[in-house]
């Protein structure tokens, strides 16, 4: 069964080496795929890993999608772009979904974005706790698969090296996905203005309640949030450098000048998470904080001390 990945990309690149190391037919797509394909790594994005013989770089878009599983490995924000334009090709498909997000125009997770460009597809979201050096390194690494009736998927996609659990609950996995980067980024900034460690381990739980009321008010089974793609990738994602909305948060914290080039997918999903809970009459102070933080309206030290000030309750 051959499998094809849309976007070479860290993550991207990532994904097809840990299949492609299985010994099963990869199709990576790039939009400049020649230095990838002669060099036989992505120089750019992860390198000195190496590809596997059966995996092959293209830019031929039509011959990507002929596999009948598809990774989109997009970024969250470019996603409904990609499929509005790409559809025909993607037809009656399973599309998993590898980016955490929430759509900033539309509100939509990446499952209902597959949903809307492509109804005939079969939707599917893979996240969890991951970076993509480790797994191109071939470290033990376990995600999530959200889909219906997934086991066939399932084991299309697992290694040796790569654990895949199933959930029915695609809004809860998309939702654990999307909002412990806006966490991430609220622990980034504490650490960098010299807040402590224990501000960093308050954020991250109240952080996870913030999860845990978004995603219940939109339908997903709390329990969902304790898994990998909710508890796991917060704990990953809040306490290393490695991850890219953490280090943006650091940063910020520190007054440095901020990474370009680089995609920090809390961003967007922060004032998106934040416009959708007034729709909701959710209470989301941290997510609100970060927009606040973000957008300039205060200030870090404005924003803890507005966070401190909230009235007290029971936990």
């Amino acid at each position: 069964m051959s499998i094809s990945i849309l976007g070479a990309g860290a993550f991207g690149t990532a994904l097809a080496i840990s299949i492609a190391r299985d010994g099963r037919d990869v199709l990576l797509w790039a939009r400049t795929p020649e230095d990838m394909q002669a060099a036989r790594e992505n120089a750019r994005r992860l390198p000195g890993h190496r590809f596997p013989d059966s995996l092959t770089v293209t830019g031929n878009l039509p011959l990507a999608c002929k596999p009948d599983i598809v990774l989109l490995a997009t970024p969250m924000q470019q996603l409904s772009r990609f499929l509005g334009e790409h559809s025909g090709l993607l037809d009656c498909k399973t599309l998993v979904a590898c980016c955490k997000g929430i759509d900033l125009d539309t509100g939509f997770g990446p499952a209902e974005v597959i949903r809307r460009h492509v109804p005939n597809a079969t939707p599917a979201i893979l996240s969890g706790p991951s970076f993509a050096v480790d797994i191109a390194a071939g470290l033990p690494t376990a995600l999530t698969l959200a889909v219906n009736d997934g086991e066939v998927l399932q084991n299309a996609l697992s290694t040796d090296t790569l654990r895949l659990y199933r959930s029915a609950d695609l809004v809860g996995v998309e939702i654990g996905g999307a909002l412990k980067n806006v966490v991430a980024i609220a622990c980034g900034i504490a650490i960098g203005a010299g807040l402590g460690e224990s501000a960093r381990a308050a954020l991250m739980t109240r952080g996870y309640a913030e999860m845990q009321r978004f995603a219940i008010a939109q339908g997903a089974r709390p329990e969902t949030l304790a898994g990998l793609s909710g508890f796991g990738d917060l704990s990953l994602t809040c306490t290393s450098e490695k991850s890219r909305n953490f280090a943006f948060g650091l940063a910020l914290g520190r007054g440095d000048s901020l990474p370009e080039g680089t995609t920090i997918e809390g961003k967007a999903t922060a004032k998106a998470v934040s416009s959708l809970a007034k729709t909701l009459n959710l209470d989301m102070p941290i997510a609100n904080m970060v927009v606040a933080v973000l957008d300039k309206h205060l200030t870090i030290k404005e924003a803890t001390k507005a966070l401190l000030a909230r009235p007290l309750k029971e936990e």
